[in-house]
Parts: C-alpha cells; sequence; structure tokens
C-alpha cells in the first residue's frame, strides 16, 4: 500500500503524547496521576530521546486510585472482524547529503485485528510510532510516506479509495492532536456536520452534558476552548455518529483523571454496542480497566499480543520488555530497566529489545517471527 495524502513530514520520535495543555482544565494533568509507560518521555532537538529511567512514572509516586481491576474480555461475545491488519510497514523518504534519499523504516512487521464489539489498547513508549498505526489505518500519511502490507475492513481490502468513503461515517478517528479542528469553523456544525435535526440537536447536547461542555460551546470557534474543552470536543465527535470502527489516538493527554476515565468507560460503551474500538495510547493502567486485549508496541513492532486479564500475574505475560511495563506499575514495584528505546537509524539486528534484555543471547540477534503462545502472541525466542 501506498500513500501520499499531504499532511506533516513525520520523523522518529514524533508521537506528540506530551504536548498537554496546561489550563484549569488539566490542573492535575493526566500524566500525573497515572502510571504511564514510558521508555523516552522527553524528546531534544533532534528527534532523539534523553537518556532517562526507561519507565519513570511523572505522577511522583502517585497510587492509581483504581488499580487492580483488568476488563475481562469473556464477558464480551467477539463478533466478526471489523479492521485485520498483516505486516504493516511505514517509511519515510528523507533526504541525506544533498539529494541522496534515504528511507527510515519506522514501522515494521506490526500485526493487529479489532472484532466488533471489543476494545484493542496498543501500548507503547513515546517514540515507538503508535500514532503511524492510526495514521496509515485513517488513510491520512504524509506524502513522503510509504506503507507496506495488507489491510481488511469487514474481511474486505481497506483501499485508499475505500477508506476515503468510509472515513468519517463507518470509520472514525479521535486525533491526539487538537490541531485536526477547523479553526475558522464553530464548534457546533463541526461536529453535527451540517445536520440541522432535532435528533442531531439532542444527541449533540446530551454527549456534550457527559462531558460538562456548556451548549454555549457550539456557537465558539476552537481558538476560544481551553486545551481540556478541545480535546473533549474532539472525543464527542467520535460518539455523534453510529461507526463500525473507532480510531482512538492518545483521547486522554491533559484531561483531569476523572474526565479520563469517563473518556475511556465511553469508548468501552461503544466497543459493547457492536463497534471495534481501536485506543492508541501509553497509559498501560487505565487502558487495562477498559481494553480487552492489549498489543504491546516497542520501536516500531508489535512484540506481544495478551489478554487484558494476563497482566494481573507477570507470570502470564511472554516477552521481557511486557514485563518490565509491568514491573514499572506502582503497585507491581515501580522499578525501571536501564536503556533507551532504539531510534531508527541504530535499530540493533533481530529484536528490538535485546541490548536492553537480560535474557539476550545470540540467536535473539536473528529474525524472530510473531507466533501464538499461551492464547497469545510474542515475538521473542525464549518465551514459554
Amino acid at each position: 500500500m501506498s500513500n501520499k495524502h499531504k499532511e506533516q513530514t513525520y520523523m522518529q520520535g514524533e508521537d506528540g503524547i506530551h504536548k498537554h495543555s496546561h489550563d484549569e482544565d488539566s490542573v492535575h494533568e493526566h500524566s500525573h496521576q497515572h502510571g504511564y509507560v514510558h521508555d523516552e518521555h522527553r524528546h531534544g532537538g533532534d528527534g532523539q530521546a534523553e537518556n532517562i529511567h526507561p519507565h519513570e512514572h511523572e505522577h511522583g509516586g502517585y497510587e492509581h486510585q483504581h488499580h487492580g481491576h483488568y476488563h475481562n474480555h469473556h464477558s464480551h461475545k467477539r463478533g466478526e472482524t471489523v479492521l485485520e491488519i498483516k505486516n504493516m510497514s511505514i517509511s519515510f523518504t528523507q533526504y541525506s547529503k544533498g539529494f541522496n534519499q534515504i528511507q527510515l523504516p519506522v514501522i515494521k512487521d506490526l500485526n493487529v485485528a479489532i472484532c466488533a464489539g471489543e476494545m484493542v489498547a496498543v501500548v507503547g513508549s513515546s517514540g515507538s510510532g503508535k500514532s503511524l498505526l492510526a495514521h496509515g489505518v485513517m488513510g491520512i500519511l504524509p506524502y513522503n510516506a510509504t506503507m507496506g502490507g495488507e489491510m481488511y475492513y469487514c474481511g474486505e481490502p481497506l483501499t485508499e479509495k475505500r477508506i476515503e468513503k468510509l472515513r468519517g461515517n463507518e470509520i472514525v478517528m479521535v486525533p491526539q492532536s487538537t490541531s485536526y479542528l477547523d479553526p475558522l469553523m464553530k464548534i457546533g456544525p463541526q461536529i453535527k456536520k451540517g445536520h440541522k435535526d432535532d435528533k442531531t440537536v439532542k444527541k449533540l447536547r446530551t454527549i456534550f452534558k457527559r462531558y460538562s461542555l456548556d451548549e454555549s460551546v457550539e456557537q465558539q470557534y476552537p481558538f476560544e476552548l481551553s486545551g481540556g474543552m478541545t480535546r473533549r470536543t474532539l472525543i464527542a465527535t467520535a460518539m455523534m455518529g453510529n461507526p463500525k470502527l473507532v480510531v482512538a489516538d492518545e483521547p486522554t493527554p491533559g484531561l483531569h483523571m476523572n474526565v479520563a476515565k469517563k473518556a475511556m468507560d465511553h469508548f468501552r460503551e461503544l466497543a459493547d454496542m457492536g463497534a471495534g474500538v481501536l485506543l492508541i495510547t501509553h497509559d498501560l493502567e487505565l487502558a487495562l480497566e477498559v481494553a480487552d486485549r492489549v498489543v504491546v508496541f516497542y520501536a516500531g513492532t508489535t512484540i506481544e499480543e495478551a489478554n487484558a486479564e494476563d497482566f494481573a500475574h507477570q507470570e502470564k505475560l511472554r516477552h521481557p520488555y511486557t514485563k518490565a511495563l509491568w514491573q514499572a506499575i506502582p503497585q507491581n514495584g515501580f522499578s525501571y530497566i536501564d536503556g533507551v528505546q532504539p531510534y531508527v537509524k541504530d535499530m540493533p539486528e533481530g529484536c528490538p529489545f535485546g541490548p536492553r534484555c537480560s535474557q539476550y543471547t545470540k540467536r535473539c540477534g536473528e529474525t524472530i517471527p510473531y507466533q501464538q503462545l499461551r492464547n497469545g502472541y510474542v515475538r521473542c525466542c525464549h518465551a514459554q
């Protein structure tokens, strides 16, 4: 698959995860209230991550108030496969030393599937390429991106022409960036998409009430809203229709914890009503409360897929990196490991986590398949 949509040029590590708004809606920033999954939580001007503790939690020891509750995917019956991604790869063409072109493979061999009625969380640290997955699904990658692999929507190939037809209707996205709102158009008409019937107006106001948004917001422009209000407005757009697939790209940064939990609950409601929900986040604890399955992403590839309840016990997890994430949660010891996630130009052979792994052997430097293991999947030659 190729993509020529002109947006912005991506660089490795541009997840934008920590670009939170500092306003009255984010007095207690979400990043200070949950156990975030981090390898590198700040980026320098060269796009590379600063070398800090890999799983440092920004809340300074804040204990998650609702830890220990993992969503039981067995309580929800899965429907047909809404979205299936096989061996997705995304690379970017860049110029080096004049007119010499180079290809930067940011995502490779990514596999994930979402069924109707379930919520799948893709979890990874800043710079792992999670947002590129969302943009690849929606067909809004920048002009210098090339995408390969296979994507299927409801059993049929998800071509560029097909996604253009479905985008905004059957397939909706809650974007990470608040710049997706039209700055020259009032909020109400944007969300209602021109519809003025009583049913649409009533539904919008009901959704606004859920997110503590006053009716007057409908008549305001995006620049008149605070950061938190804008974030809630973006979430409201997904609630307006009856989508079959919802792609939520970091939908909660900047939100107060209670509002963030409520937002996640509403995404859960969408799944329970039959939609497939793809949640892209680095807040592992929050994801575990609502997701049926968790796909762990590291250095541009999927390294494990597990049911949410597997995270209740470390022994049920499969990959060393996933176990490190588990150990980084405050109630599990709040520990960290040395090293940083590799930059795309410094990617090691074989397992990308190899240089940081205590189980590393020569075999880890070879190609490692993504294989099924104990009701899940893992990319590790030592997993048992």
